[in-house]
Order: structure tokens, then C-alpha cells, then sequence
């Protein structure tokens, strides 16, 4: 946890501009959220034909765990459309960001489940 789930047009990035936006991605989620880098996942996939609404070239749905305040979350969403169309050389106007926020209680890492946001010292302190 976090998840983001990249859309891209079909052969339109390379294996090179991957792993920069998922390396962007999880700075741009860690530094808002203060969560370790290993908890990040990016994962990516291929739009063909109707797969991206009208005028969309990527588009980026996270699930983060709830009880981020609206700050955070138009950080991540505004920050992360930036890099992306960034680093694909499109407008922003060209890329998609989105988030839903899922209870802590219903994920799971390193074996357990994960603390609500604001409670995750001892969490971390058992996972260092």
C-alpha cells in the first residue's frame, strides 16, 4: 500500500520513462505521506482503442489509505500529473489523477495490517 495504477497509450513510453514515473511517483507519495518507499507499488498497463477517456494520454488511480487530509491528497494529484505529463512530454492538461482511499485495516505488509495514519511509530519500529 500505496497502489498506483498507471494507464498509458498503447506504445506510447519507454521501459526508460517507466521507471521514472514510478520512481517520481514514489518520491512525490513519500515525502506527502512520510511512508516508506518499499510500500509504494507502481504498476502499469497499456491502453488500446477506448482505453483512456477523450483527450487523456495517461492516467494515474491510486488507492492510499484513508485518513489523508485534502492537502495531501491534491499534493499527490497535482504533483504526480506534473511528472508525469513531464516525463511523457505531453500537457498536463493530457494526464489523469485520481485517488480512493481504502481503510488501513484492509491492507496488509510486511505480515501485518497496516496502522491508521498518525500511529505508524510502532508500526515502523517493529519493520526498521
Amino acid at each position: 500500500m500505496p497502489l498506483y495504477y498507471c494507464t498509458i497509450s498503447e506504445g506510447s513510453t519507454s521501459n526508460e520513462q517507466r521507471s521514472r514515473i514510478a520512481a517520481e511517483l514514489t518520491r512525490i507519495h513519500c515525502e506527502t505521506t512520510g511512508a516508506p518507499p518499499a510500500f509504494v507499488h507502481v504498476f502499469f498497463v497499456e491502453a488500446r482503442g477506448a482505453g483512456l477517456p477523450d483527450g487523456k494520454r495517461a492516467m494515474v488511480l491510486g488507492s492510499i489509505r484513508a485518513g489523508r487530509t485534502p492537502e495531501q491528497k491534491e499534493r499527490l494529484a497535482s504533483e504526480m500529473g506534473r511528472a508525469v505529463a513531464e516525463i511523457l512530454g505531453r500537457r498536463a492538461e493530457e494526464v489523469s489523477v485520481s485517488t480512493a482511499e481504502i481503510p488501513a485495516r484492509w491492507v496488509m505488509e510486511g505480515g501485518e495490517v497496516l496502522p491508521e495514519p498518525g500511529e505508524e511509530g510502532a508500526w515502523l519500529a517493529r519493520h526498521a
